[in-house]
């Protein structure tokens, strides 16, 4: 359980790290069991298992749709991990995680919205551009929904950890304007849309293997480059509190799994709950 500072300064900042909450041996077995699905080697599949900087066109998330990348580089995403691996849906339900998340979301009850990895390979690891997640989820209301990033190998700044802009969870949908300089530090295409006294100003959010972070769904984060010799893996499962509704404005890659009409409280068996309060 987070304890009220820690609650607080999530509510200052729209991040905060938390404990190691795997083991050496925990993180092992998710690492195998990523292999195996990354390869192709699991019975049941992910959503998605691919290689964002192989996309183009209508293909491509939003996030990169200004940045110039190498054909060389990889991001490998993998979505709904969880629905491929027993072992990541029980990581998913992580009780620790799931009753801290509800903390910070001030909810009874949580579901699943959907997971995602993100594997930097070691010198060709591509960047994350600067982002907002909310405004990339067009089908779900409101913004209250919160991350549990767990990293499976150190994040740090040599392999491309992220970085998140404090307080940024408090301006508003800005996704459309966000943009990085030639040094990987983000900046508003239209700063006079901000808010009177919003500074924006980039910190390391370097976690540990093991370690979890928690962010908002709207505050400002993206990684840079891995250009070490190290492997930069982690698993984010995406939670959304137990009011939150199905209501299309945009597409989504989950909208296929939905089996709700818009307006009502998103649930299902893709929608997993894996928290309520007793």
């Amino acid at each position: 359980m987070l304890t009220g500072l820690q609650v607080k300064e999530f509510e200052t900042n729209g991040f905060l790290k938390g404990d190691v909450v795997l083991s050496e041996e925990e993180v092992e077995r998710l690492r195998e069991e990523l292999d195996l699905v990354l390869e192709g080697k699991s019975v049941k599949k992910p959503v998605l298992n691919r290689n964002l900087k192989e996309l183009d066109g209508d293909e491509s998330p939003a996030l990169y749709d200004n940045m110039k990348m190498s054909v060389s580089e990889k991001v490998i995403q993998v979505v709904n991990i969880w629905m491929a691996s027993d072992l990541f849906y029980q990581h998913a339900s992580h009780p620790r995680i799931c009753e801290e998340i509800a903390q910070l979301c001030k909810t009874d009850a949580l579901r699943i919205w959907h997971d995602q990895v993100q594997y930097k390979p070691p010198v060709t690891g591509g960047p994350t551009a600067w982002h907002q997640d909310y405004p990339l989820w067009p089908v779900v209301q409101p913004a209250d929904l919160v991350s549990a990033w767990v990293a499976l190998d150190d994040a740090v700044i040599e392999n491309g950890c992220m970085w998140m802009v404090p307080g940024s969870h408090k301006w508003g949908d800005h996704q459309r304007h966000l943009a990085a300089t030639s040094d990987f530090m983000p900046y508003h295409r239209q700063p006079e849309l901000l808010p009177e006294g919003a500074i924006v100003q980039a910190v390391p959010f370097e976690i540990r293997k093991g370690q979890v972070g928690y962010h908002h769904s709207l505050t400002w984060h993206g990684s840079p480059h891995n250009r070490s010799e190290l492997k930069r893996r982690a698993i984010a499962v995406h939670y959304m509190p137990g009011y939150t509704r199905y209501e299309p404005e945009g597409k989504h890659v989950m909208d296929a799994y939905v089996e709700v009409a818009p307006g009502e409280i998103l649930r299902g068996a893709h929608f997993p709950e894996v928290y309520r309060s007793s």
